[in-house]
């Protein structure tokens, strides 16, 4: 869509749309670097204050991939003309807010417009030190692959539609969007040897892992059977496959060779749209333990899933 658009000249754009990456940054002598980006969807939750809370975690994701620090954020909403009672917006602009207010984030402001469909998120602002940013396009042959958050978001919102989720499932689910992924970035920036970053969302493990190994000129190998699954994921994943996981697997699955044996159900849960997914990391196989101890001390479950390998015919390898 942006593919028309010149290249810009400015120097002091460091990571700008053509780099496929989480967040854009940009510099200016004499302090930290900007880093800026949107993010907003349609309802995945039945509860306002629930979905209010869940957006402004994923908004404040693409930042925390990047190793910065959000600072200030902008609503961005549409909302029915008719037919939607006054106390569910309130409901989820409060639990967005709540959000905002819990990672240490000031709300400036937002825009709203009226449309047919509820969508709400932010735009959100950062601070990132030019010298550490945490782009998808640093991995090198070698590093460990780490995801600090189970697969299975899209799948369990998909059979909560249609009461095939238990609630104990569903809430699961919640409780893992509603994580801000804070704890995850602070750990890796404690630990030298960290490369490369990206969080999963709505391409799946699979789009977001493609798009870094383009990005660094890699091949990714992800091993499935260490691959953390939100409970009962693997169970529903057969009758609740998402539109998005769909669309995902028909774009990316040319640059992807599977391993003969795989399971095929954790291979559509590679394939599943994440919201306010986790992050997945690339580290030095030297510093690989000691990024695992820092996630453990910062109560963070992160799996080892991989590692980069040099380029090959395809981007991610499944096995």
């Amino acid at each position: 869509m942006l593919g028309d658009i010149p290249v810009q000249q400015d120097p002091r754009i460091l990571i700008d749309f053509r780099n496929s990456d989480d967040a854009g940054v940009y510099t200016w002598d004499g302090g930290p670097a900007l880093v800026q980006t949107v993010d907003f969807f349609t309802p995945i939750v039945d509860d306002p204050y629930t979905y209010g809370e869940i957006a402004a975690a994923n908004a404040l994701s693409d930042i925390y991939a990047m190793g910065g620090r959000p600072l200030t954020a902008l609503a961005i909403a549409a909302f029915p003309k008719e037919g939607l009672d006054r106390e569910v917006v309130q409901q989820i602009v409060r639990g967005g807010f709540d959000m905002l207010r819990a990672a240490g984030v000031a709300l400036l402001g937002g825009h709203t417009v009226q449309d047919s469909e509820i969508k709400f998120g932010y735009a959100v602002t950062g601070a990132i030190d030019p010298d550490r940013i945490l782009s998808n396009a640093g991995v090198r042959p070698g590093n460990v692959l780490f995801l600090t958050k189970a697969l299975g978001t899209g799948v369990i919102a998909t059979a909560l539609k249609f009461e095939r989720a238990t609630l104990s499932e569903a809430s699961a689910a919640i409780r893992s969007m509603r994580t801000l992924n804070r704890a995850a970035s602070e750990a890796m920036l404690s630990v030298d040897g960290v490369r490369a970053c990206t969080d999963v969302t709505g391409f799946g493990l699979i789009g977001h892992a493609s798009a870094m190994a383009a990005a660094s000129q890699v091949t990714l190998v992800v091993d499935t059977a260490p691959v953390p699954l939100l409970d009962g994921a693997y169970a529903l994943v057969g009758r609740n496959k998402t539109g998005g996981g769909s669309s995902n697997k028909e774009h990316y699955s040319r640059w992807v060779r599977v391993t003969a044996g795989v399971d095929p159900a954790l291979v559509d849960l590679c394939y599943d749209p994440q919201t306010s997914g986790g992050l997945l990391v690339a580290v030095d196989a030297s510093h690989a333990d000691i990024l695992a101890a820092a996630f453990e001390r910062n109560g963070v479950s992160a799996a080892r899933i991989g590692q980069a390998v040099p380029v090959q015919d395809v981007r991610v390898i499944l096995n």
